[in-house]
């Protein structure tokens, strides 16, 4: 084969499916034969032209596939052997990597460190919406998937599910926390799971759509606020019998979701930032209490590498980690535009969408 088809952001309001030459495979490389793979909200961000990529590049950052071809020095790893790899592809050596911030690697800068530069996959270089994919670095980054598990069962591990335990992990969620997850979509849901895993006791979810909300109560949420029927403040504030939670995770990227998040912290509490904002934020001085009230605000990208897909691999092939029931459609990548307009407009009661070759 020397073409492979592929979804190709052509310009802001059109990703297409093209005919594209196949990768060349360097030494530290390997080509992935797509098995299974997804449509994310940042596609839709890259497909509205809020966030910019270059024309002709290939989207999606979320591989299941079977290993084609391997580089000359890759070692560890054999051609046929099915795997994942991470939406965040770390080089593994850089100095952003080695303080273990992989997500945030620059690998090709002087000091190292590059904002947001391990995200690779459909953002600087092109990415797993296609027949196949070439992934860097691989020994940093492919994570062979257990015999006994699905590639539906793995198709969250690369980002959503990475991303939202990472909201519950930088939240620093502690054993008989109180937490609120604002917007419970995919990755909202992933961080009600998070939060649960890290020993929360009561988790508190906040959304308007009944498949979401549904969704969330079977994944352990204690409450579900439906915030077109009243104030999401008010009622978290009653829950909580005036206290407040010990972390909000904001999981849509909206100034009026970050701000109910900020409103709802007890004093001392952490506000984990999880979405993806495509303005400036603005923060109340009351719900920020003056800069006085000791809380924290802080922001996540997906952790990425292997070490990170063989965790959370390990959480789903022991049963602790259910999310299939995410997956709520299913596409060909031949209809791939189609996949894109369900998803972008959220009809139909879709969470995420299963895109096979």
């Amino acid at each position: 084969m020397t073409r492979m088809m592929a979804a190709v952001f052509a310009e802001p309001g059109r990703i297409v499916l093209e005919s594209r030459p196949m990768p060349d495979v360097g030494p530290l490389d390997a080509l992935l034969r797509i098995s299974t793979t997804t449509i994310c909200g940042t596609d839709v961000h890259i497909l509205r032209g809020e966030y910019p990529v270059r024309k002709g590049l290939i989207v999606g950052h979320e591989p299941v596939g079977i290993i084609e071809k391997l580089g000359s020095q890759v070692k560890g790893y054999k051609e046929g052997q099915r795997v994942i790899a991470g939406a965040i592809t770390p080089s593994g050596h850089s100095y952003a990597c080695l303080c273990g911030q992989h997500s945030q690697d620059g690998a090709e800068t002087r000091h190292g460190f590059k904002p947001a530069g391990g995200w690779r996959f459909g953002n600087t270089i092109d990415g797993c919406q296609a027949e196949f994919v070439l992934v860097p670095d691989a020994m940093a980054n492919l994570a062979p998937v257990p015999g006994n598990l699905s590639d539906e069962q793995v198709l969250m591990c690369p980002d959503i599910m990475s991303t939202g335990f990472a909201g519950a992990e930088s939240g620093q969620v502690r054993i008989g926390d109180t937490v609120a997850v604002f917007a419970l979509g995919p990755i909202g849901l992933c961080a009600t799971l998070g939060a649960r895993l890290m020993g929360a006791t009561t988790v508190i979810g906040v959304d308007t759509v009944a498949a979401r909300m549904a969704v969330a109560r079977k994944l352990g949420v204690d409450h579900v606020i439906d915030f077109r029927k009243g104030d999401p403040v008010a009622a978290i504030r009653e829950l909580t019998d005036g206290r407040g939670v010990d972390v909000a995770i904001e999981a849509l990227g909206t100034q009026q979701t970050f701000e109910n998040a900020l409103r709802v912290l007890r004093p001392g509490g952490t506000l984990s930032s999880l979405g993806v904002y495509s303005g400036d934020l603005r923060i109340p001085l009351d719900a920020f209490t003056a800069g006085l009230g000791d809380n924290k605000i802080v922001t996540s990208l997906c952790p990425g590498g292997k070490e990170r897909m063989r965790r959370l691999m390990a959480a789903v092939s022991s049963g602790r980690a259910n999310l299939e029931a995410l997956v709520t459609h299913r596409f060909a990548l031949a209809d791939i535009e189609a996949a894109y307009d369900l998803f972008a407009h959220q009809r139909d009661g879709v969470l995420k969408v299963a895109i096979t070759p």
